[in-house]
């Protein structure tokens, strides 16, 4: 038999403040939970994640790193600044090589990443198809990919876009199944079948 769990005393949720958060909050406010972002001035809280997120984004970042060029890095799950109101967190970016400074370092600008990764969550949808695509597109990142699954056996696609830099909205350049083959921001040449997945 396990106790229930109980709040601890003087335990309260932090008010934000009148205008939104901003993103120094993000990275001062003591106690945040693990992958919270900030879209709009408020604060986001991620579910658990379900394997498929996370298997997901193994098999694509063992693939981009694979061929990776020595001018670009691809980190997980690390905040991007878009403005002072706006630091969500991609599942994977591409950055440029010169933007990593440290082992300490949190967060990367807006004009350091060449390709944002989201993978679809039921948590998530609306803003990862949503909302931080057209964020991503308003701050210039060149590139944006869109993961998600089909069918009953769950096979995933991923769906690639590029920047219109004059309408700074993104145009679809592909829906990608069983191979993700692409040359931009770089060579890109990855097994995404169900098949893949499972060896992880």
């Amino acid at each position: 038999m396990t106790a229930e769990p109980t709040a601890e005393p003087g335990c309260r949720w932090p008010v934000p403040p009148r205008d939104g958060y901003t993103v120094d909050d993000l990275f001062t406010l003591p106690d945040l939970p693990p992958h919270t972002e900030l879209i709009d001035g408020s604060l986001v809280f991620v579910s658990p994640q379900r394997d498929f997120h996370s298997v997901m984004i193994d098999l694509l970042v063992m693939g981009m790193r694979r061929t990776a060029p020595g001018h670009v890095k691809v980190r997980r799950e690390m905040t991007v600044v878009l403005d002072r109101r706006n630091g969500p967190e991609p599942d994977i970016s591409v950055v440029r090589a010169e933007a990593v400074t440290g082992r300490e370092q949190t967060r990367f600008k807006a004009s350091d990443v060449l390709l944002a990764v989201e993978v679809v969550s039921p948590d998530s949808e609306a803003r990862d198809r949503d909302t931080k695509p057209h964020k991503y597109a308003a701050a210039g990142i060149p590139h944006f990919w869109l993961v998600e699954t089909s069918g009953a056996k769950q096979q995933p696609i991923v769906r690639s876009y590029e920047l219109d830099p004059v309408a700074k909205v993104y145009t679809p350049t592909g829906t990608h199944r069983d191979l993700l083959k692409l040359g931009v921001p770089y060579d890109i040449d990855i097994d995404i079948t169900a098949d893949a997945l499972d060896e992880l």
